[in-house]
């Protein structure tokens, strides 16, 4: 116990969440490789009894013995998926925590230069939002690379809308409210984005369709898409990460924006299992009111509803509690170094592993002499074992090396 009262009252002294981080390098692991390896290990199973995986739902179908391990690692490659329209699964949750962890850090990163300026809060603001502007160019353009803007074919033949962009625009305009709005209003201006972003969908008619037409190709973040996002859209009729779909993602990024703002001014004298409780319950309080919510704007990722927001903010603020009592309240942390490995080069890892190194072929070649002797039905889960290791590797280089790519 005095290990840990030891580890956190450091932790708080410096200023960082190393939970934070963690959660991070838990979010990214599942998109550069978990998925991989839990894809590998329910096609083994799938193999093994002959069941079938519907493209519709991506469910694995079938009568067959399943052990309860084996039945865990299949529900869990199931939820690897994006729902098709409406729902939610574990893969949903992915891509809005990532963006709630970059609002959480927000108090830290800008609080603290805001803090060291004292009075002169507004030259402090400008040069954050220079760094903000800076950031979020960068952030666009490598968006546009990980959709193989190199590989230039034509302006429309170009998708312009990517994961990054999204992150980049929703937590610049995160960024903004969190400058110049007072704290204690943060919280009206995310509801506010999430019932006007509700009333845009249910109250605009769309030309040919109507108003409060929520299927893929009626609703009006489809139109616009269509209208106005220039280029070649990623699902033809409208693109996951399209203009107007982006508003409510701000909101995405408040909410860690106010956990942020709890957790760093209520840990000035330690972490405590009472905040952790705090975020828990909350998550559990946001959960509920999402999926009620649901009743009248449905939970969907592509739209990013505003339930769909709640929803995944239930699910992030309860991920954040749980990662904070364990490893700055508790102070169990070794577990979680190779999270914090990826979590410290997020992006890097992001960018390395969409377009700019062929991590599959690299573990073929350090590790398939190996992989051929096992049976071909493991080949795909020792393969994308080998991705994490080699990305695992050159991660912890870079850690201990103290080499961080921060945009």
């Amino acid at each position: 116990m005095q290990t840990a009262e030891i580890k956190t009252q450091a932790a708080t002294s410096t200023g960082r969440l190393h939970s934070l981080d963690a959660l991070r390098g838990f979010d990214m692991w599942w998109i550069v490789c978990g998925e991989g390896i839990f894809h590998g290990l329910a096609g083994a199973i799938k193999d093994k009894y002959g069941l079938i995986q519907s493209t519709a739902d991506w469910q694995i179908r079938g009568n067959a013995p399943l052990t309860i391990v084996e039945r865990m690692l299949v529900g869990m490659s199931n939820q690897l998926h994006h729902t098709v329209w409406n729902g939610f699964t574990f893969y949903d949750l992915i891509f809005p925590l990532f963006i709630f962890i970059a609002g959480v850090s927000m108090p830290y990163s800008m609080g603290k230069q805001l803090d060291k300026a004292g009075a002169d809060r507004a030259t402090a603001r400008n040069v954050i939002l220079r760094s903000l502007l800076k950031r979020t160019i960068i952030l666009l353009l490598l968006g546009m690379l990980v959709n193989g803007a190199l590989q230039f074919n034509g302006f429309e033949q170009t998708r312009f809308a990517s994961v990054l962009g999204r992150i980049a625009l929703s937590c610049f305009g995160a960024a903004l409210i969190y400058l110049y709005v007072p704290a204690k209003r943060i919280i009206y201006c995310a509801s506010g984005i999430l019932l006007l972003y509700w009333a845009l969908l249910y109250l605009i008619p769309v030309p040919g369709y109507g108003a409060g037409v929520i299927t893929p190709e009626g609703n009006i973040t489809a139109w616009f898409d269509r209208n106005f996002l220039p280029g070649k859209l990623h699902r033809k009729i409208y693109d996951p990460e399209g203009l107007l779909s982006t508003i409510p993602a701000v909101a995405s990024a408040l909410l860690g924006v106010l956990c942020g703002q709890y957790i760093r001014s209520s840990a000035q004298k330690g972490f405590t299992t009472t905040q952790a409780m705090n975020l828990f319950g909350l998550g559990v309080a946001l959960l509920i009111a999402g999926w009620a919510w649901n009743f009248v704007f449905p939970v969907n990722k592509i739209l990013w509803s505003s339930s769909y927001v709640l929803v995944a903010g239930g699910w992030s603020m309860m991920a954040l509690g749980l990662f904070y009592f364990i490893i700055d309240v508790k102070g169990y942390s070794n577990w979680s170094a190779p999270l914090v490995w990826i979590g410290t080069n997020s992006i890097l890892i992001y960018v390395a592993a969409h377009g700019l190194i062929n991590f599959e072929s690299t573990s073929q070649f350090l590790f398939g002499g190996f992989i051929n002797l096992t049976p071909a039905a493991w080949h795909s889960a020792l393969l994308w074992t080998g991705v994490c290791l080699i990305q695992l590797a050159g991660l912890y280089i870079l850690y201990r090396n103290r080499l961080f790519w921060k945009v």
